[in-house]
């Protein structure tokens, strides 16, 4: 079953999933000639189309003349062309390889690579529960009615301290795409040397994909953590996980950093990412990306696929990862207040104006406010239900990803100037923006924040 986090065709390389309630679609049969449509697609946490461009230089081949009889060496191989001596290294001397080639100056050898981060490698297993509602025929007549159902998904995780601190992914342990289920109601860790244990929830962070798990257990192997900024495009990666479940616990596989500080849409969050080739699959998610040090210098998050037709041609080779610096200062917060510091909030909950939608009413195009909180930035602002957002410092808003987007810039404490159409008028609000403390994990306490608050 796809993976709870993959949304449309990006697999979040994340939790491999299984559920009796989710029956196989019977493949389509068609005949004739079939237009091919390529979808490319990013989960995550309202998905983000994308299209990939394929720029092509033109390459100019350049052919050496065959010698000619006279010319050929009496002991010349016929089946091999002449040699050119531009940049040709004399016979007897081996080129490096690929490996040699990408590693770095100080690299380890891969089989010790993997000995020394096999035991901070683990397993996570989480229980999801969802319910479905269907309509069934009574004495009433046809009624809808609600059953609760489980799901179970798998990821990876990496030991950080001795006593039990794992960081993973936040899409392991927290459904917001397929079932909507939200936290996982139970979660367990498989360590490498097959023990199991109950973990908890220290905290999560949508925003950011990344989740801190605790088990009780003393006297475990942490991961040796690098530095991402070092990173070259072109140098050897490595990375461990369990794609598509337990029975391939550990899988190892490498390739090189393809591009670094990929911006990428997933489920209408930016994030900015390694790019990878080595191989990332569902169950891989949380799993470490190493250097040739053997240093965790990203946390493996997310894939890109296309298909078309009926057979499923995917793309491969477009993994992406968490960059280890980046994450550390999440990780810290997550541990140490349950969630992240310093991000920016109004205090509303809203939907946007679509043209359509504006053109009919004849008002502009924005983010409609559908409430605010209590003592809230935008309340303290003079911000009021019914307002559309139409501008942030200057910046035209027409929907809340552009919203968010702009906020994220600021941090809490910052005055911004927010634009809102109020009853055929341009009114001008300054606005002190707050902290957002949404406090998640199995410990988690009340939040004064709504729900379905976006900003």
């Amino acid at each position: 079953m796809s993976d709870l986090y993959s949304d449309q065709n990006y697999d979040n390389d994340g939790a491999s999933y299984s559920s009796e309630s989710v029956k196989p679609k019977k493949p389509n049969k068609h005949r004739g000639l079939k237009a091919v449509a390529i979808l490319l697609c990013v989960a995550i946490i309202g998905a983000t189309g994308w299209q990939v461009h394929k720029f092509m230089n033109d390459t100019k081949l350049d052919y050496t003349e065959p010698a000619s009889e006279e010319d050929r060496p009496a002991n010349a191989d016929l089946r091999e062309p002449a040699p050119k001596d531009s940049g040709k290294k004399p016979s007897g001397e081996e080129l490096p390889s690929l490996i040699q080639i990408a590693a770095r100056e100080d690299a380890k050898y891969l089989p010790d690579i993997v000995d020394e981060i096999e035991p901070s490698v683990v397993g996570i297993s989480s229980t999801f529960e969802f319910t479905q509602t269907y309509n069934s025929w009574g004495w009433m007549g046809i009624q809808p009615e609600e059953t609760t159902q489980q799901a179970v998904g798998t990821g990876t995780g990496i030991i950080m301290t001795e006593d039990g601190y794992i960081v993973t992914n936040a899409h392991v342990i927290y459904d917001d795409s397929e079932y909507k289920a939200g936290k996982a109601i139970e979660v367990s860790v498989l360590l490498s040397d097959e023990s199991k244990y109950d973990a908890k929830i220290i905290a999560y962070d949508t925003e950011t994909d990344l989740a801190v798990l605790k088990i009780d257990e003393t006297k475990l192997t942490p991961a040796v953590f690098g530095d991402s900024d070092d990173l070259r495009v072109g140098e050897l990666v490595i990375a461990v996980g369990n794609p598509l479940g337990f029975e391939l616990f550990g899988t190892v596989t490498s390739g090189i950093v393809s591009a670094l500080n990929r911006q990428i849409s997933i489920n209408d969050k930016e994030m900015t990412l390694i790019q990878t080739d080595a191989a990332i699959n569902n169950g891989n998610s949380g799993g470490p990306l190493l250097n040739s040090c053997g240093q965790v210098i990203g946390i493996n998050s997310a894939k890109l696929s296309s298909s078309y037709g009926s057979n499923q041609a995917t793309i491969e080779g477009l993994g992406f990862a968490i960059p280890i610096n980046e994450a550390k200062v999440i990780i810290d917060d997550l541990i140490n207040y349950s969630y992240v510091t310093g991000r920016p909030q109004i205090g509303i909950s809203t939907s946007d104006v679509t043209e359509a939608y504006a053109a009919y009413l004849g008002m502009p195009m924005g983010v409609l406010v559908q409430s605010i909180q209590e003592d809230s930035a935008a309340e303290k602002a003079g911000m009021k239900k019914g307002d559309i957002i139409i501008d942030i410092e200057g910046t035209p808003i027409k929907t809340g990803q552009e919203l968010n987007k702009v906020k994220n810039q600021y941090k809490a404490g910052d005055t911004i100037t927010i634009t809102v159409y109020r009853s055929g008028e341009d009114i001008e609000l300054e606005v002190t923006l707050q902290e957002a403390r949404n406090i998640t994990g199995d410990d988690e306490q009340p939040t004064t924040a709504p729900k379905n608050d976006r900003d």
